[in-house]
């Protein structure tokens, strides 16, 4: 008959013998410490939270707002701009470092549109909603919103992106931006050049 095997429990600290059922009351230690720590991280968390809330002067939702923002909008800053009169005020996320294009259509040169793309889920319009009017021609796609008073184009809907917003980045507010690359594009040729152009319909893409 062959004889028992006997298993014996090692100290990982030691090399010495443990009794039974010391592994698992260290195990349950350590899972006790880390209930622990995980609840004091919490509160530090919470305290740092709410000393963050009363310096800045936010409410709950303001706060909840700014972290979701600051998640969700990882790698981007928050641009501020309008029109010359202060009518329209608008909001947008992109990149600190633009990629601007600068079209030679009819409209373009005649208005000097120069603009970089973000998706609308990007652009919050803050005022002056009912101060705009919009110019469309052609096939009506593209949607030229401008300020009814001082008649500046600050944001507008591309042709060639409808469920974006394509921003005048000399309509931004300063402070934000940090370097500009501008493209050419022919507008002339539309249909060609944003077929043939690689990431031009993916700019307003989430």
């Amino acid at each position: 008959m062959a004889e028992p095997v006997i298993v014996r429990r090692v100290s990982p600290v030691c090399g010495c013998e443990e009794k039974p059922g010391r592994a698992e009351a260290r195990q349950q230690s350590w899972k006790n410490l880390l209930e622990i720590w995980q609840v004091l991280v919490a509160l530090v968390r919470q305290a740092r939270c709410s000393a963050f809330q009363e310096r800045h002067r936010l409410s709950c939702e303001e706060a909840a707002r700014l972290l979701l923002d600051a998640y969700e909008y990882r790698g981007l800053v928050k641009h501020t701009g309008g029109c010359h009169c202060g009518a329209v005020r608008f909001e947008v996320w992109a990149s600190a470092d633009l990629h601007v294009f600068n079209c030679n259509c009819s409209i373009c040169t005649k208005k000097q549109n120069r603009h970089f793309i973000v998706p609308a889920s990007r652009f919050k319009l803050l005022k002056g909603a009912d101060n705009l009017t919009t110019y469309t021609f052609n096939t009506h796609r593209a949607q030229h919103t401008f300020c009814k008073t001082c008649g500046v184009q600050s944001f507008y809907t591309p042709r060639s992106n409808p469920d974006g917003y394509g921003i005048a980045p000399h309509c931004l507010d300063d402070g934000t931006v940090q370097t500009i690359v501008a493209e050419d594009i022919n507008g002339k040729e539309w249909e060609k050049a944003v077929k043939e152009h690689k990431t031009i319909r993916d700019m307003s893409k989430p």
